[in-house]
């Protein structure tokens, strides 16, 4: 590894970077992504369960908010419970967006780098192309040198589209898991909605 690394001259460390960041933002967006952590089994039929007791006291709101995404949406439903329905669509509409925002965060970097990564593995080429030219002489050149630029501008494009092609596959992957999320919370803020509207029906 270290002998490709040489081989690719100095411009491969910036790929290097990127890639050790590429990997952290995917192991930590597949830990944050995790279902039973974003939208733990049976959540909502236990908050529908609370409110239709009565039992949605403060302590137990602060509980579920604190759990998981879905637990602070349903929780502001339950917070809000007793306003109009304009009042309490207007709260959980602002922490839909900051649930959102969490859940979204750090995939407009990974698309970045999809498209940087090339960017760095061209800028690697040309830097390579400046060493076979450097090695060009009328005269007769350096086999060695040119050999160099070959390897510089050949690792280096590999090396960048090999970091942008998964990055950008897990960039979809995360973001159709993201749309499915809210998809799916959307729908049960909805339906626990609909049954604190029916039971503030007079």
């Amino acid at each position: 590894m270290l002998d490709i690394i040489h081989a690719a001259g100095w411009p491969i460390w910036l790929l290097v970077a990127t890639s050790v960041i590429t990997l952290a933002i995917i192991i930590e967006r597949f830990v944050a992504l995790r279902a039973r952590q974003v939208m733990p089994a049976g959540l909502p039929e236990q908050v529908l369960e609370l409110v239709r007791r009565q039992q949605d006291e403060p302590d137990a709101v602060l509980r579920l908010a604190r759990g998981s995404p879905m637990g602070r949406i349903l929780a502001e439903i339950a917070a809000h419970r007793h306003q109009d329905d304009a009042w309490r669509l207007a709260a959980v509409e602002a922490v839909g967006r900051d649930v959102s925002w969490r859940l979204n965060r750090y995939l407009p970097a990974l698309a970045t780098i999809s498209v940087i990564a090339p960017l760095l593995g061209l800028f690697g080429t040309v830097v390579g192309m400046i060493e076979i030219f450097g090695a060009y002489d009328p005269a007769g050149g350096d086999p060695a040198q040119l050999a160099r630029g070959i390897s510089i501008a050949l690792y280096n494009t590999g090396f960048g589209i090999l970091i942008a092609i998964p990055a950008l596959a897990f960039h979809r992957y995360f973001r159709s898991r993201v749309e499915y999320f809210l998809h799916t919370m959307e729908r049960e803020a909805e339906t626990l909605n609909r049954l604190i509207s029916r039971r503030a029906a007079p």
